[in-house]
C-alpha cells in the first residue's frame, strides 16, 4: 500500500503555526503555511534575501506564487520529500524552473534517494539535502549517472540531437 498526502492538505496545524516563533535575524526556512500566515510580519525579513520558503510535494505551487508578488525575492526555495511516493518533486521543480522563472537555489530535502539526484538535477534542483543514514559519496557519484541525456529539460531544454552535430 503507498500512503501520500492529497494536494493541498494541510501539512502543519493552526496552532503550530500560531506557535512559530520567527528569529529577527539569520538566515530560515520557513514552510509555505507559516509564511503565507505571518506574511506581513515577514516583510521586513523579506527585503535582506535571508527567507525562504519549505513546500512539501502535496502543496501546490499557486499557493506560494500567489502569496509573494516575484518568487526571485526568496533566495532557496526547499522542496521537502516525506516519504518518497510519486513525482511531484519532479513535477514541481520543473514548473519552478520552466513555467514561473525561478532563478535561485532550488533544495530538494526528506526522503530524497541517491538514484533520484541525477533525474532531480535535470528538473533543475541545485542543492541536496539527503538523509543522514545515506552515503554522501554515492549520492555525489549518482549526480553524473548519465553523460549525455537524451531529453531537454529544465538543466539542458535543447535535445542531444540539437546539441550535436553530427555529419555522415
Amino acid at each position: 500500500m503507498v500512503l501520500f498526502k492529497l494536494t493541498g492538505e494541510q501539512t502543519v496545524t493552526p496552532e503550530q503555526i500560531a506557535a512559530t516563533e520567527i528569529p529577527a535575524t539569520g538566515n530560515i526556512i520557513l514552510p509555505l503555511s507559516v509564511f503565507i500566515a505571518k506574511k506581513d510580519a515577514l516583510a521586513s525579513l523579506m527585503d535582506t534575501g535571508s527567507t525562504g520558503i519549505w513546500l512539501d510535494t502535496h502543496e501546490t505551487l499557486e499557493s506560494l506564487i500567489s502569496a509573494i508578488d516575484d518568487i526571485n525575492k526568496l533566495p532557496i526555495i526547499a522542496i521537502h520529500v516525506e516519504r518518497f511516493a510519486d513525482g511531484r518533486i519532479f513535477s514541481l521543480g520543473t514548473l519552478l524552473r520552466t513555467r514561473y522563472g525561478y532563478k535561485n537555489e532550488l533544495r530538494a530535502f526528506g526522503d530524497v534517494l541517491k538514484d533520484q539526484l541525477f533525474f532531480l538535477k535535470r528538473s533543475g534542483f541545485t542543492s541536496f539535502l539527503i538523509r543522514a543514514d545515506r552515503s554522501a559519496e554515492d549520492a555525489i557519484t549518482s549526480l553524473h549517472d548519465f553523460s549525455q541525456p537524451y531529453q531537454g529539460a529544465a538543466d539542458e531544454p535543447r535535445p542531444v540531437f540539437q546539441r550535436y552535430n553530427r555529419i555522415a
